[in-house]
């Protein structure tokens, strides 16, 4: 039973980042309106300390963000967004020089300047249909592309989400996507099918069943269920109430072929992988 699968590389800016085995992002909100932040400050001072926590517990990389995009989240300013995350990106760097630094933003504007700042990764969470000018940015910053799928906007993709099929059309979205961004000169793409973002619960479950089918895509595979509302609405709980369960989730998630694991609490994924990897083990 489950064996990892294939290893990726990804270029970061002249470093290597192996994905011989699953591996953990640990999610920095810079954000003080974040669907969860578990009860901190977004201060600078607070971020930096949970960036040192996150990595001493097994974080392989750190992904900044510094507006919400939780539903219905009001956008902020292209300079607001800068100036939340470009001095917690600078610092971290400075402190822990060979940590790979996500940002998540799905401006190109911003992401260029993280990527100048320190940044080794863009994460967009429209996968470039929020700014048609990200695919040629990333192209040209030749850093490694994490592209997710949303259908619509933060603002409306809760209002009421239809697929024919989840996973299929998502899939479809991926295959186009991918012919997009290569033909742009993005040399590594990871897939994020974007659970929680224009998708009611009974779409994440069915994405989550057929999370093997991403698969054909050849490309490191990215989940992001940590604590969202699938979760907590269908246990009548609340985002605080959810890391048990999200454990629970993720360990189907790396079951059904994830690559990375975008979480807010990284010892618990970490400890997750570990049983993930002693479990495929020969015995």
């Amino acid at each position: 039973m489950p064996h990892f699968r294939k290893t990726f590389t990804l270029n970061c800016k002249g470093r290597l980042l192996v994905i011989d085995k699953p591996l953990v992002m640990g999610i920095l909100n810079a954000t003080p309106d974040s669907f969860y932040n578990k009860g901190r400050d977004s201060s600078f001072s607070a971020l930096c300390h949970e960036a040192e926590k996150m990595l001493s517990e097994g974080a392989a990389i750190l992904d900044i963000g510094g507006m919400s995009t939780r539903p219905g989240a009001a956008a902020i300013s292209v300079e607001e967004e800068k100036k939340r995350i470009l001095p917690v990106i600078e610092q971290i760097k400075e402190n822990f020089p060979e940590t790979f630094l996500s940002v998540d933003t799905f401006r190109a504007d911003v992401a260029t300047a993280a990527v100048a700042t320190g940044a080794d990764i863009v994460n967009d969470i429209s996968a470039g249909n929020l700014d048609p000018d990200m695919p040629a940015s990333v192209a040209r910053l030749n850093v490694p592309y994490i592209a997710m799928h949303m259908q619509g906007t933060p603002a409306d993709m809760q209002n009421d989400p239809r697929y024919e099929n989840v996973t299929l059309d998502i899939l479809k979205y991926f295959i186009e996507k991918i012919k997009i961004f290569s033909e742009a000169g993005i040399k590594d793409i990871i897939i994020d099918p974007g659970f929680g973002f224009g998708k009611t619960i009974k779409h994440n479950y069915e994405l989550l069943k057929g999370l093997t089918q991403f698969r054909i895509l050849d490309q490191p595979l990215l989940t992001g269920v940590s604590r969202k509302s699938m979760i907590y609405r269908l246990l009548n709980t609340s985002a605080e109430e959810s890391l048990s369960a999200t454990s629970a989730l993720h360990m189907l998630c790396l079951q059904n072929g994830a690559h990375i694991l975008r979480v807010h609490d990284v010892r618990e994924a970490s400890e997750c992988i570990r049983l993930f990897q002693y479990y495929g083990e020969p015995v």
